[in-house]
């Protein structure tokens, strides 16, 4: 039976890839290590890390809503920069 969102499991893949590239490349010689090391990485991803398919906010920031409100107030402070470019640039030419 077909997947209603096939994408979500491309995206699972992709998550596993990521995690592996990242834990493989340490060595772990307690246990206690290994799952440290998998705790921080979750915690990277979903609180820190910036995700392309998410508008560069992370998925807390999506899960929690925070989203939207990110991305519009990096709107504005981008509006803003390029009016004071512009600015600059017209005082610079006078």
């Amino acid at each position: 039976m077909p997947s209603a969102n096939p994408g979500r499991f491309s995206k699972i893949e992709r998550w596993h890839q990521t995690l592996k590239n990242r834990i493989l490349l340490e060595n772990y010689f307690l246990p206690g290590d290994l799952e440290r090391q998998i705790e921080a990485f979750v915690e990277h991803y979903n609180h820190q890390r910036y995700h392309e398919s998410l508008n560069n906010v992370t998925p807390a920031d999506a899960y929690f809503g925070r989203a939207e409100t990110i991305i519009k107030q990096r709107e504005r402070i981008k509006r803003q920069t390029i009016e004071y470019r512009r600015l600059q640039h017209r005082q610079l030419a006078a």
